[in-house]
């Protein structure tokens, strides 16, 4: 795993700036502390910082191909490497190093841009083509590995591993995107292929983009892979049950190639659980774990960890959080970037941090929920379809509108009576209504946080529309299939895939998902959504697939998540940093708050008149950002 960062002038071909691109790749060299170098050509400057996971003393970066006609600089993995060399080969390439890196180029050469359907990984990548004086970026099909990037006024394009690499140049523009505030706040991050700054972007997955000498402007990125979603049969449930264990034991075994020590995240739930099952039936030495406990019970999973760990007879090592470790709140803002306002990023940092004291390298079972419907929101969201199937939607609209403008929000009272969200939900379309349950502060708050300022800027702007481009292109699936597939295209890598990087190269980490293997999720998405939600739970084909290796208790406990005692924490130990941050002047001359608005939130929480705890987690880490922003 490394950091890539580059200058690509569009129209000029004098000599790069050394200081500068030098300050970009000192900034990442978290992510690569083996190795740092540099290539220069006429209008191109690359660069790289290296973590050396395989062939640990050759394939330098940037890398010249053996005619040095093209050079790269790549982040990722290509698991189909040698199997990619050897047909290469056969076509006369030439290869002088034995890792994966060389192999990309020359797929380049021979393919063009179609070299990214032969590739097989989790890939950030820019090649420099000397010969056509081109420059061809491409980031893999799920979104594991990050690509930001940014078009200058001077007509330089320069782009990383990580934003603040470029925030590094002397002409990176600062200014914020101002609906992303509005993304922020809907959904805890925000959403590709934006990012909080107005003219720079992030590589949406499964996209690439070729740039040209002598271009004027930045051309569109091109989507090269989709998850599929139409099927010419559907799997039977008998076709899952034979068929998913193997699949899936595949992808980790392709993944177990390494110079280095290797491991496994084992939180005790079930998707983490199945991967160390399938690791220790693939190898003779016990296989290196590790998970995070609290001193909290009710977040606390390290028994369940311990089950899975005593059947395979692991190499386990936990480490218990103190339930005020406070520490990593300042550095989270440093860590992502940009507003980020999942709580579990700190739990996250901490279990890479265990992890890295004995691997460099370790598997992580995420991707499962999304892939295979374990959410507990899918089984509210087709409950609420039940309801919007039977009912037209104008007589629902009419009847449940009020009941949800008008119904109390009692967070302290039993799930069941908590019905404000389910009664806006149902007033709305499939994907609005999934829109509605999944955002982190609903429209409505949000109109109320915002000043009427910020609101009037938006001009009928809001983020509904990130859900229905995705839902728009899905309309012929199933109600809990489009979720689905809005949720790896939004949640999964803005969210989650987001967290995972950032927390495991903070550490010099680097973390494989078999789960999202391209060709295991080709597979797995045409499981039928009868065979996933069944009887009100969740992964039920996954699960039923798995019970030869996992314990009824681990396949079918009720499931946890990776949380912290945020509730409790703002009415103790951070009670004045809320009111101290998030009432200060420079939250009220930013311009987007409604500062009453932001005091009630406050006094409720504190008062224990409401659980607010995630609004007053999500203000946080944006005082957070606007902080770093002013240093």
């Amino acid at each position: 795993m490394c950091g890539i960062a580059g200058i690509f002038h569009l129209t000029e071909s004098g000599q790069m700036d050394r200081d500068i691109i030098a300050k970009m790749n000192d900034r990442q060299q978290h992510r690569g502390p083996d190795a740092g170098d540099y290539f220069f050509d006429p209008g191109v400057a690359l660069a790289h910082r290296r973590l050396s996971i395989i062939d640990l003393e050759g394939s330098p970066q940037p890398m010249l191909s053996a005619d040095e006609k093209a050079c790269i600089v790549f982040n990722g993995e290509i698991y189909n490497y040698k199997e990619l060399r050897e047909e290469l080969s056969t076509k006369g390439y030439k290869f002088n190093t034995d890792g994966d890196t060389e192999t990309i180029l020359n797929a380049w050469l021979e393919w063009g841009e179609e070299c990214v359907h032969k590739l097989r990984g989790m890939f950030a990548f820019a090649i420099w083509d000397r010969q056509n004086q081109c420059m061809f970026i491409a980031r893999d099909r799920l979104g594991i590995k990050p690509f930001f990037y940014s078009l200058l006024p001077n007509g330089e394009f320069i782009f990383g591993s990580e934003l603040k690499v470029l925030k590094q140049h002397p002409l990176f523009d600062k200014t914020l995107r101002n609906t992303t505030i509005e993304d922020y706040f809907t959904f805890g991050y925000i959403p590709e292929p934006n990012t909080v700054y107005q003219h720079s972007f992030k590589l949406a997955p499964g996209h690439c983009m070729l740039l040209k000498k002598g271009d004027k402007q930045l051309p569109t990125p091109r989507e090269y892979w989709d998850i599929p979603t139409r099927f010419d049969k559907e799997l039977s449930a008998e076709e899952v049950n034979e068929q998913l264990v193997e699949r899936l034991k595949e992808a980790v075994d392709i993944r177990m190639v390494a110079d280095v020590p290797l491991g496994a995240f084992l939180s005790g739930g079930v998707d983490s659980s199945a991967i160390v099952a399938l690791m220790a039936q693939l190898q003779t030495d016990p296989v290196n774990t590790c998970a995070i406990g609290f001193d909290v019970k009710a977040f606390d999973e390290t028994e369940y960890a311990q089950q899975v760990a005593d059947q395979y007879k692991t190499n386990h090592r936990f480490e218990t959080v103190d339930q005020e470790d406070f520490d990593l709140i300042d550095k989270l803002a440093d860590l992502y970037d940009e507003p980020y306002a999942d709580s579990s990023a700190m739990p996250t940092y901490r279990v890479c941090e265990l992890a890295r004291k004995h691997v460099t390298v370790a598997l992580s079972g995420d991707g499962g929920d999304e892939l295979f419907a374990g959410y507990r929101r899918y089984n509210l969201h087709m409950h609420e379809e039940k309801i919007r199937n039977m009912l037209p939607l104008n007589f629902r609209k009419a009847v449940f509108t009020p009941l949800g403008k008008y119904f109390p929000k009692l967070d302290w009272a039993p799930k069941f009576l908590r019905a404000k969200t389910t009664f806006q939900s149902m007033a709305l379309d499939t994907v609005e209504g999934y829109y509605n349950s999944m955002s982190l502060l609903r429209e409505d708050e949000r109109r109320k946080l915002f000043s009427d300022e910020y609101n009037e800027s938006l001009q009928g702007y809001t983020s509904l529309e990130v859900f229905r481009k995705y839902g728009d292109k899905v309309q012929h699936l199933d109600p809990l299939k489009i979720t689905q597939y809005i949720d790896m295209k939004t949640y999964l890598v803005g969210d989650i895939l987001t967290k995972v990087d950032r927390a495991s190269m903070a550490h010099s980490l680097e973390v494989r998902v078999p789960l999202l293997d391209h060709k295991f999720v080709e597979w797995a998405f045409n499981t039928p959504s009868s065979s996933n939600l069944k009887n009100g739970v969740g992964k039920q084909a996954f699960k039923k697939s798995l019970e030869p290796h996992l314990s009824h208790d681990i396949l079918y406990r009720k499931k946890m998540g990776f949380a912290v005692p945020l509730v409790d924490w703002f009415r103790g130990p951070l009670k004045q940093r809320l009111y101290d941050g998030l009432l200060s002047e420079q939250m009220a001359n930013s311009g987007y708050f409604n500062m009453t608005r932001i005091k009630r939130l406050v006094d409720d929480h504190v008062n224990g008149m409401r659980d607010n705890s995630a609004s007053l987690w999500a203000l946080m880490m944006f005082e957070s950002f606007m902080r770093q922003q002013l240093d």
